[in-house]
């Protein structure tokens, strides 16, 4: 059997897989509880997360019995971006693991992007600014100058679980590039960005080899009750993993992870270069290329607003009413649509935060409307993310995973709105990342179960595109100026010939 673990921001998950079929045997979850106290922090205990690993395992066991000695190989991914201070030697932490939506350190971050122009940050990280990792670093260093010695180390939650597992320390790149500390262009670790802090290069985990594979140390056989030596394969970031797991569908898919923040993955192939200020851009796993991780300034933190707001709570019991809200009308009255970026500066007044708008409401609008106008701002901002990509014949198809990609009404709003492209969605949404994690291995566990998503009705497609045309507009008229909308750029393509 093979054992897929995914460390996400709020949930941790672990399967167990048949290595010929790839069928799911066993499946656990746990939730990771934020720690109390600042209201604005997002931190969780280092501690309580191994415990809640160890546990979650455990558990595991328990489902298949003398059957889990037949662990063969271990797949780890998790979620990126999150800080944490370590004793280099034990692994101690010395700080709570700060998630990567943790936006205390925003000023600081303002502060330094602003040093350099966005050509300098992009000279080396191929984004138009600095990780916010060097933020927390920042802020770490003036408030806790003691943590910064030789004895201690930088790592995130994928270092951490992995030194548990291995008893080594290795950082996946896309880490890396959250952090501040990556060279996306040599594909390496740069002190470049680091000088002005008086961070040395040695306080972060080296990369994880082009196979990204270690044993299973004695003391991690001892508290899993399996062989010391087990190859584990990672860590991978969540979406690297979760892509991973879409591979199948076709040779070109566009993985669309709809999760906390809404995330596009897509491969650029050899020959081919193209751009975004906020790409997250590595090598392609297994296969020459990059891989592209394209964030949305768009994702759930809107859909969570927007339920709340109009329809008075949120949870399951929430979904459940806005599906009601649906069934009675998908798209919004008249021209009503919603620009989502509820989390960005205002654009007209950067100073203050929150840049989402309605345009288009009338006497006739009500709350159903408002949040019939969210969910379409949010998928139209999804394919203008990703229109060069899908119209330069890049993409053979889309798949859905993952939060609002679970809901009938964004899977159709989706569908129609990407067609002809055809769009698919994972079967085992949970399971995602747990799969795609054990790729190295070569398993048909390591790819999700997928369908259709069945686009039947012209007369939807052609009023959705008469709305996107009316976003685009919109858009171009509030955010045109603001170089943070720029959409994915293709800028080079090489022609059959120069392949050849």
């Amino acid at each position: 059997m093979f054992l897929g673990i995914d460390v996400g921001t709020t949930v941790l998950k672990a399967g167990l897989f048949d290595p010929a079929d790839g069928k799911c045997l066993a499946f656990q979850t746990c939730r990771l509880p934020l720690l109390k106290g600042d209201p604005e922090a997002r931190e969780q205990d280092p501690k309580a997360l191994l415990r809640l690993l160890d546990r979650t395992l455990s558990d595991l066991k328990k489902q298949v019995g003398s059957a889990w000695a037949e662990v063969c190989g271990i797949g780890l991914a998790t979620q990126g971006g999150s800080t944490l201070i370590v004793d280099r030697a034990t692994g101690a932490p010395k700080t709570p693991l700060i998630l990567w939506n943790d936006p205390r350190a925003f000023d600081e971050f303002r502060r330094i992007r602003e040093s350099h122009p966005p050509e300098y940050w992009r000279s080396f990280s191929l984004r138009d600014e600095p990780g916010m990792g060097l933020a927390r670093l920042a802020g770490l260093r003036k408030t806790s100058p003691e943590l910064f010695t030789e004895g201690n180390l930088y790592v995130g939650a994928g270092e951490l679980v992995y030194h548990h597992l291995t008893g080594e320390w290795r950082q996946d790149p896309c880490h890396a590039l959250q952090t501040g500390c990556y060279d996306a262009v040599n594909n390496c670790l740069t002190k470049i960005p680091l000088d002005t802090l008086g961070v040395d290069l040695s306080f972060f985990a080296p990369l994880r080899d082009p196979k990204p594979v270690l044993p299973l140390s004695p003391a991690a056989a001892g508290r899993m009750n399996l062989n010391a030596g087990i190859p584990v394969a990672g860590p991978y970031i969540d979406q690297e993993a979760g892509f991973l797991s879409a591979r199948s569908a076709r040779k070109a898919p566009l993985q669309l992870s709809l999760g906390t923040a809404w995330v596009g993955n897509f491969i650029l192939g050899p020959g081919i270069s193209g751009r975004s200020p906020f790409q997250l851009s590595i090598p392609a796993p297994g296969e020459s290329g990059r891989l592209i991780i394209q964030p949305l300034l768009a994702g759930n933190v809107a859909w969570d607003w927007a339920l709340k707001t109009f329809v008075g709570g949120h949870g399951q019991r929430a979904l459940v009413e806005a599906g009601k809200i649906f069934e009675r009308s998908l798209l919004p009255g008249g021209g009503l649509i919603s620009l989502p970026w509820l989390n960005r500066p205002n654009p007209l007044r950067p100073e203050h935060l929150g840049g989402l708008s309605f345009f288009g409401a009338g006497p006739s609008s009500d709350r159903e409307d408002l949040l019939r106008a969210v969910a379409l701002g949010m998928v139209c901002e999804l394919r203008r993310a990703f229109e060069e990509v899908c119209h330069k014949g890049l993409i053979e198809c889309l798949v859905v995973s993952g939060g609002a990609g679970k809901g009938h009404a964004f899977q159709q709003l989706i569908g129609h709105l990407f067609s002809p492209l055809p769009v698919k969605r994972l079967l085992e949404e949970d399971l995602a990342a747990t799969r795609g994690c054990l790729s190295f291995f070569e398993t048909p566990a390591a790819s999700s179960p997928m369908s259709d998503i069945q686009i039947q009705n012209p007369d939807l497609k052609s009023r959705l595109d008469e709305l996107y045309r009316l976003y685009l507009e919109v858009f171009s008229r509030i955010y045109g100026k603001d170089p943070s909308g720029t959409a994915f750029q293709i800028n080079r393509c090489m022609t059959r010939e120069e392949n050849q």
